[in-house]
């Protein structure tokens, strides 16, 4: 029985090698259709779990600037919509389509909602929130947590709810990857 678990599990995480990257996931996005993140090869990606009704929702304004303003050198903006974190993001598919772009215009890429903890968090975020570097390794603590990853597909750096998309660190940290 142990050696069955075991190869179950073995299986299970196989995906996860280190050799692997956020290019090797495929997602869907909010009209529902599937999207093979290898379509952003070469692509720097600020992939985010976001919901719209927290705190933090006013990051839409200068996440879809920062999108704008970096799209021309390589920059991709990824919304994951998540409801995990004090039913913050309710809505359905279209609900959450409509809020975006009636409320803060947003033009970046968003995808089916997702969980991003616990037992059913989607695969993407189990890659992004178990990194090799343990610094970038754990749960996501909750909406408008952002993982920076280069060209490759590979995790660069994560940033935290309270650093807002226009931070200067963050800011930098996005255009040392797009000159990379």
């Amino acid at each position: 029985m142990k050696t069955l678990l075991f190869a179950a599990l073995s299986l299970a995480v196989a995906p996860l090698a280190a050799g692997d990257s956020v290019h090797d996931f495929k997602v869907k996005n909010i009209q529902g259709e599937e999207v093979d993140l290898s379509s952003y090869k070469g692509k720097v990606l600020l992939i985010v779990n976001v919901a719209s009704k927290c705190g933090a929702t006013p990051q839409y304004d200068p996440l879809q600037s920062l999108h704008a303003k970096y799209a021309d050198q390589g920059l991709v903006v990824l919304g994951f919509p998540a409801n995990n974190f004090g039913g913050q993001e309710p809505g359905t598919e279209a609900e959450i389509a409509e809020f975006c772009t009636t409320k803060y215009s947003v033009e970046f890429p968003m995808f089916s909602k997702v969980s991003v903890k616990g037992d059913d968090k989607a695969p993407l975020f189990v890659y992004l929130t178990s990194a090799e570097n343990p610094d970038k390794q754990g749960d996501i603590g909750w909406n408008f947590e952002k993982f920076l990853v280069g060209k490759d597909g590979k995790l660069i750096r994560r940033f935290g709810t309270r650093t807002k998309p226009d931070d200067d660190g963050l800011v930098a940290a996005v255009e040392t990857a797009l000159k990379e």
